[in-house]
């Protein structure tokens, strides 16, 4: 149950505000991206996140920091809890249930369908222990299972549009078992786009079929796979993989350490030797996966990339409708007008995760005081969930193309110890727009400009500003540098 005060709420959404500033974009989405506010109470603050893994990673790096940004905001906090959303929950629970966590539901929750609510942990327990014998040796059920996945997600509840249809094309072709045109495929999209429905949707596909399938995310990787291929059963691991028809591997930007990325490489080009198909996900293009080695980045990118683009306007209504007919199944009273749909659909513009948890709560709100929806209470209700369209980031690299056209140098001078004027000029300029035009952190920016330290980053962004103020043709140049990053 969902205990946010509208105090505790503005808190939490200021600690993420200094959180993201002090860490950057990348790794703030990594690790508190699906993070949400349970409870405040007395000097407790409870925390849940959708895995084990993440819970593990914010306890040991993260938890000292929250509570002392915490703190800063006016409220002394005694004790952090973090707990894993769904690890309790019984299989097959409806969206019907107690009528006041219906009413603080949040959008994660798929409205009038089956929530399987199924945690890693959940899974080993089903398993108990249990153990296939092969010729090559014992090898745990948990890892032929896979990451548990939803019922709910399937093709048939995915809503196709011009921002994912190539994706959407691609995945239903490999789903659809035809070999020789694409066996391996990376999609990449933001926060509750589609990247996790379409996966989990494939791996439905292929198994009602009667093929293989196996679907694992980061954590199941780090905890079941790696340590599976450091054993003797090694090549019990290889024997079950070459029956695998279809592997779907999610979240990849989650992966972090040399020892697993060598494996993990290591495991994706056995995959690949044989005449079996990969998709992967991950939250941005294969060469912005800095946590990944050059390795895993070249393999994805030799494969067929399809990005998620933000659903538009038409996506977002077909959305908003679908899921209202969805609801309406075991809601027969609920309804939505028109006019409603398109407000919704006009306002609730960030994810396709979001406008679902918008029905879900217009949905409790009508069950609970038989209210008809209309606009009013639509805004009363959905109101933090209505943000502006932000525009879309410069990349780096898009900035680093721009400045080596404009000054007549190579991507490879500006990532250079050189220091002839001819080069360090063009290099602070191409800093100082990084860190003014993307969310990239100073660190970020010096990883991408040769592995520089982030004070040589600061001194450019300082040096370049204090330039264009006194010099006016100067500030005109960088002017112009932006609009063409942006074109």
């Amino acid at each position: 149950m969902h205990v946010q005060c509208a105090r505790g709420s503005d808190r939490w959404e200021s600690v993420k505000t200094k959180l993201r500033a002090e860490l950057g974009d990348d790794v703030f989405f990594n690790w508190f991206g699906r993070v949400l506010l349970e409870e405040e109470a007395d000097d407790m603050v409870r925390l849940s996140v959708p895995t084990r893994f993440l819970k593990n990673w914010i306890q040991v790096h993260y938890k000292d920091r929250i509570m002392s940004l915490w703190s800063t905001e006016g409220e002394e906090i005694g004790r952090l809890e973090l707990t894993v959303r769904g690890a309790i929950r019984p299989r097959g629970v409806a969206f019907a249930g107690n009528q006041k966590q219906l009413l603080a539901s949040n959008s994660n929750i798929r409205t009038g369908l089956p929530q399987t609510g199924r945690s890693m942990a959940g899974a080993q327990a089903t398993s108990g222990g249990a153990v296939l014998k092969t010729a090559a040796g014992d090898l745990p059920l948990q890892f032929l299972q896979g990451a548990a996945i939803s019922p709910a997600l399937t093709f048939d509840s995915f809503v196709e549009g011009s921002s994912n249809g190539l994706a959407y094309s691609a995945v239903r072709q490999m789903a659809s078992g035809e070999t020789g045109k694409i066996d391996l495929l990376y999609i990449h999209a933001g926060v509750g786009i589609g990247k996790t429905h379409l996966l989990q949707a494939a791996a439905a596909e292929v198994r009602r079929d009667g093929r293989k399938a196996l679907y694992v995310t980061a954590e199941f990787f780090m905890y079941q796979l790696v340590p599976a291929l450091r054993t003797r059963s090694y090549s019990a691991v290889k024997q079950t993989m070459d029956t695998v028809d279809l592997l779907l591997i999610d979240d990849v930007q989650l992966l972090h350490g040399k020892q697993q990325q060598q494996e993990f490489c290591q495991t994706l080009q056995m995959l690949l030797e044989t005449p079996k198909q990969v998709i992967a996900a991950g939250d941005r293009r294969p060469e912005d996966l800095n946590t990944l080695d050059d390795n895993i980045r070249q393999r994805f990118s030799k494969g067929v990339v399809a990005a998620i683009q933000a659903p538009d306007f038409e996506l977002r209504r077909n959305i908003v409708e679908k899921r209202i007919a969805q609801g309406r199944k075991h809601y027969p009273t609920f309804d939505v007008p028109k006019p409603v749909v398109d407000h919704i659909a006009r306002h609730v513009a960030s994810s396709a995760r979001d406008l679902e948890g918008a029905v879900n709560r217009l949905i409790a709100h009508n069950q609970l005081t038989h209210q008809p929806i209309t606009q009013e209470l639509a805004d009363k209700t959905l109101h933090d969930l209505v943000r502006p369209t932000e525009l879309r980031s410069v990349l780096i690299e898009d900035i680093q193309q721009v400045v080596c056209k404009h000054y007549s140098v190579t991507k490879s001078d500006l990532l250079s110890s050189c220091r002839a004027h001819t080069i360090v000029k063009p290099r602070q300029i191409a800093m100082y727009l990084a860190k003014v035009m993307t969310p990239r952190s100073l660190p970020e920016i010096g990883r991408r400009f040769g592995n520089r330290d982030h004070t040589t980053v600061l001194h450019a962004v300082r040096k370049i500003d204090k330039m264009a103020k006194a010099d006016k043709a100067l500030a005109a140049e960088i002017d112009l540098l932006k609009r063409l990053a942006h074109s």
